[in-house]
């Protein structure tokens, strides 16, 4: 199994959230996107970038930008994997009812990097 980090898990040893309702402007497709306090991505092109240690806290000092690499499906919910194009950080995050299905189909059944 790929080593990477799972913004999805709950429990023993799960990374610590804190909710931020930020907008943000895309760093890849440059549309403008509105925040919910669960957004970590753009739902148009499931681009990101990497500002957490964990998720939400806007630690990391990377700030690069993460394209999709994969996406798949775990106890019925679709996920995105996302990796950091300057420093190889790599997330999977769960996608949400805004994020563009025929995007996220795109990379459905990828390999997982790891």
């Amino acid at each position: 199994m790929p080593k990477y980090e799972d913004a999805t898990d709950s429990g023993a040893g799960a990374a610590r959230f804190t909710r931020r309702i930020e907008d943000f402007t895309c760093g890849h497709c440059e549309r403008t996107v509105r925040g919910n306090g669960y957004t970590n991505h753009c739902p148009h092109c499931l681009w990101s970038r990497h500002v957490d240690v964990n998720p939400g806290d806007r630690a990391a000092t990377c700030g690069g930008l993460m394209p999709p690499v994969a996406a798949g499906i775990h106890k019925d919910a679709y996920f995105v994997v996302q990796r950091c194009e300057k420093c190889g950080h790599q997330r999977r995050n769960k996608t949400g009812p805004r994020d563009s299905r025929e995007t996220i189909l795109t990379y459905f059944g990828r390999p997982i990097p790891g």
